[in-house]
């Protein structure tokens, strides 16, 4: 019998269609609903026997539902401490720096794909599937290759751009061959309903309130004033905390004048928010670092579509190898918010060439 396809279940539609789809493959399934620390993200949906009366019933209602629902076995992850050391303390670390961190392209290579997948190996299982609207097939030399997902306004790629060849020998991404539309239209025709009141978000561990508010509460995160500057050096301004604030943010400045100001560039070693207007904005050009190369890394200058953000509409760029993992990126048109800390992802058409952080 073949080994099982592990399914990482988080409770909403696009995990129990992906794992439905499966078992129409074919394949055995076995469900991992992974806990994070933060996932009382909202309520359940209501139940005859009522709320759950603590976090465990919880988790012990919602393992229940989606067991009942796709007709497999569900096993609880504990990755509490995995999750923070990895996700939570990089998005804090990195908010520290003066830079806007993006925990996505971190949890899919270092948890999902790592550290979920090791627990599913010990279960039997000899696969990781997720419901990212995104494709993986098959290339040249045993290489795989990661491409866009058929629905341009759900594609994920972006996200699973940081994944090595390894991983994704060993993804399965039903989702990618299918859009949102059709998602739901299996989900009604199979009797599927999501587990969770709310579908995931970007930043899946904020529960409440802001970004702010969640670094505030992080041991040792002390937000410190400081000086609002323009290009010209002049102070203008204080700020609360540069944690408030990311590249073209233009709320929460609150100094007049004749145009609206946005946040140029933030200055962590002098805790100064440089600000101008809507034009200063734009940059020409970029470097990316310690760039993941899913295709074959360049040894010259290429053309590419980059994403410098997930909600980016990729642009045509030269990509310039300085060496095998970093590279400088000339936009053929100057780009707004260029963010220090966000991945630039590049493509060949659909295909994800590799991605990297903005510096």
């Amino acid at each position: 019998m073949h080994a099982p396809i592990a399914m990482a279940l988080s409770g909403g539609i696009d995990s129990l269609v992906a794992a439905a789809l499966l078992k129409d493959a074919g394949c055995r399934v076995i469900g991992l609903h992974f806990l994070t620390g933060y996932e009382n993200a909202g309520p359940l949906p209501e139940s005859p026997s009522g709320p759950p009366a603590n976090e465990e019933g919880r988790i012990a209602r919602l393992v229940s539902g989606l067991s009942d629902q796709l007709q497999i076995p569900v096993h609880v992850i504990d990755l509490r401490s995995e999750f923070e050391r990895c996700v939570v303390d990089y998005f804090s670390a990195t908010y520290r720096e003066g830079k806007t961190p993006n925990p996505c392209l971190v949890c899919n290579p270092a948890i999902k794909f790592d550290v979920l997948y090791r627990k599913a190996r010990q279960l039997g299982a000899r696969g990781m599937a997720t419901g990212h609207y995104a494709r993986i097939l098959p290339g040249e030399a045993d290489n795989m290759r990661l491409l866009r997902g058929i629905d341009p306004a759900k594609d994920q790629s972006y996200f699973l751009a940081r994944l090595t060849q390894q991983q994704l020998r060993i993804a399965r991404l039903p989702l990618g061959d299918y859009t949102k539309a059709q998602t739901r239209a299996i989900a009604r025709r199979k009797g599927l309903a999501a587990i969770v009141a709310q579908e995931s978000q970007d930043i899946c561990f904020v529960n409440r309130g802001s970004y702010g508010d969640f670094l505030k509460s992080r041991p040792g995160f002390l937000p410190q004033p400081g000086p609002i500057v323009n290009l010209e050096g002049d102070v203008i301004g204080t700020h609360p905390g540069l944690h408030l604030f990311t590249v073209g943010q233009r709320r929460g400045i609150n100094v007049p004048a004749a145009a609206p100001y946005y946040v140029v560039r933030i200055e962590p070693h002098g805790n100064r928010l440089v600000v101008g207007i809507k034009t200063d904005l734009l940059n020409v050009r970029c470097r990316v670092n310690q760039i993941n190369w899913i295709a074959e890394p360049p040894g010259t200058s290429i053309p590419v579509m980059v994403r410098v953000r997930y909600r980016h509409q990729a642009v045509p760029a030269q990509l310039h190898p300085l060496d095998r993992h970093c590279a400088e990126i000339a936009f053929d048109t100057p780009q707004t918010a260029v963010t220090p800390g966000q991945g630039a992802v590049f493509y060949n058409g659909p295909e994800v060439l590799g991605g990297g952080w903005i510096q």
